[in-house]
């Protein structure tokens, strides 16, 4: 059976940044000559994402464009789920639909899957080759201690463990979720935790991350509470 690639992309108020994303994921698909779908996970936008995701399904068809709405803001780990739910795929592929991270590394991504048969890729941008572009030097500076701090007593082999823009074998994926407990920013780096843990194969490529042009940043204090705080309970449970 031949590979399938899900694209998960939780929305909310990316009405702005939705055509292009899409366009770009389809693109980027065009010259891999894999089959994918892109499955929309919108939390009731206000802003029109759902009736913006229905008119880009009229151009690129249902099959390709697949909008799986919610009620309201329900958490990213719960849209993953519903996505899953949903994916016809046996990899997927989980972004940020803000533009942060550019479908242009998709290709890479499944290059390096299938070097080994990893059962992660995870992009990052603290090896050779990735960066950040966009940010001031306070959130660069949040973001660099964060996973060096996170990564020195975790000891887990993998650079960026905040990163959100994965692939993962859909079984993993799953398995993943049905262990992970944590919400909002800490939700990435318990992912690569349990995945440790259950000694899933991860592999890395590098990625430039940049920050939105539309919209507004989600990222408050009371997240880099909760990441501190979940950092430190992961500390005392892994070996």
């Amino acid at each position: 059976m031949s590979d399938k690639y899900s694209i998960l992309l939780p929305t909310y108020n990316e009405r702005q940044n939705l055509p292009l994303i899409i366009w770009l994921i389809v693109e980027a698909f065009k010259t891999s000559d894999q089959d994918y779908e892109i499955i929309i996970i919108d939390d009731a936008s206000p802003d029109g994402t759902q009736e913006l995701a229905k008119q880009l399904q009229e151009i690129y068809g249902e099959k390709k464009i697949v909008l799986r709405p919610r009620s309201g803001k329900l958490g990213l780990g719960t849209a993953y789920l519903h996505g899953i739910q949903h994916a016809n795929g046996n990899f997927i592929i989980i972004m940020d639909a803000d533009m942060s991270h550019h479908p242009k590394y998709i290709a890479s991504f499944i290059a390096k899957q299938k070097e080994k048969d990893y059962d992660i890729v995870t992009g990052t941008r603290y090896v050779y080759g990735g960066g950040v572009w966009g940010w001031g030097l306070y959130r660069k500076l949040v973001s660099r201690v964060a996973n060096y701090i996170a990564e020195t007593l975790l000891g887990l082999g993998v650079s960026d463990l905040t990163g959100s823009f994965r692939l993962y074998k859909k079984d993993v994926l799953t398995k993943l979720m049905s262990v992970c407990e944590s919400k909002g920013y800490v939700f990435q780096m318990e992912m690569i935790v349990r995945a440790k843990q259950l000694n899933f194969t991860i592999a890395e490529v590098p990625i430039t991350f940049v920050d939105r042009i539309y919209g507004e940043s989600k990222l408050s204090g009371n997240e880099i509470i909760s990441y501190l705080k979940g950092l430190m309970s992961f500390f005392v449970q892994v070996d």
